[in-house]
């Protein structure tokens, strides 16, 4: 069983291995389920680590 994890940005539950891209920040890796969500989140990390964001409108599909 593969585990999981969150995209920081829109809370979807994504593989790490097949994770659209990933970031460093403050020593933790973050996974992305696109392009989209890792923008937003290398724009402004800080916003999207302290609460839960739903928001999932940047443009694509699941």
């Amino acid at each position: 069983m593969v585990d999981k994890v969150k995209d920081p940005v829109c809370g979807m539950m994504i593989d790490p291995a097949t994770a659209a891209d990933s970031s460093e920040y403050q020593g933790q890796t973050y996974y992305f389920c696109g392009m989209g969500c890792k923008k937003a989140f290398d724009a402004d990390p800080a916003q999207y680590l302290g609460e839960e964001h739903s928001n999932h409108d940047h443009g694509h599909q699941h």
